[in-house]
């Protein structure tokens, strides 16, 4: 029953939106800067992504997406970015901790947790899943008692998330996921700590996404 609710919930929302979807683009700038880093197929990468993107904003044209078609999206890309392979930070960049942008990830063939979490995040936001339904959430992995980040996806403000998660490959309700603790999320301008209704903050207070928007407009100008 829950899940019956929370998908009319979904469909309305859904229904009063105006999805802004918007197609990524990439300069040719970027795409010989990460040919030159990664390889000369690193490029086809970034444009497999684009055309996933397209053609799941060619599908909704004309309509907002229903319940049951957004729920698909979040599983597919969840599937997609789940694909490539996990590196740490270490291994990966040479850093201890380092939130790559969805193009270093696609470019580079390897993620770790953040770098899942912000790949599906700009993915839906790209769809035009608006921001305030988008949340990346750092949490608690009780499994293996370490930090871990997921994306959530909340169909109204109050209601149970969708997680999408590296370390499952269906996307399922956060109360299914007694796994994951919650500490705090955020998207692009706000910041909540566990259990909160309300932000207590906004998202520049963290470094590294601080570090990410930096890198990622350095890649918009290229």
């Amino acid at each position: 029953m829950r899940r019956i609710v929370l998908r009319v919930f979904l469909l309305l929302l859904l229904c009063s939106a105006v999805i802004a979807a918007e197609i990524v683009e990439f300069s040719p700038g970027l795409l010989r800067h990460i040919a030159a880093r990664w390889g000369s197929d690193a490029p086809e990468r970034l444009t497999d992504w684009r055309d996933e993107q397209s053609r799941h904003i060619a599908k909704q044209r004309g309509a907002a997406p229903s319940a049951a078609e957004t729920i698909r999206d979040l599983d597919n890309f969840n599937r997609y970015w789940n694909n490539f392979r996990y590196y740490t930070d270490s291994r990966h960049w040479r850093v201890e901790d380092y939130w790559a942008t969805p193009v270093e990830t696609l470019a580079s063939e390897g993620a770790d947790c953040e770098d899942y979490a912000i790949g599906k995040y700009y993915s839906l936001k790209a769809l035009g899943v608006p921001v305030q339904n988008l949340r990346i959430t750092y949490v608690r992995a009780l499994r293996w008692n370490e930090a871990h980040m997921v994306l959530a996806y909340y169909p109204t403000p109050d209601a149970d998330p969708y997680i999408l998660d590296n370390l499952n490959k269906s996307v399922e309700l956060a109360s299914d996921r007694p796994d994951l603790v919650p500490v705090y999320s955020f998207n692009d301008e706000d910041l909540w700590a566990a259990g909160a209704t309300s932000a207590g903050g906004k998202s520049s207070q963290i470094r590294l996404w601080r570090g990410l928007l930096d890198k990622m407009e350095k890649e918009r100008t290229m």
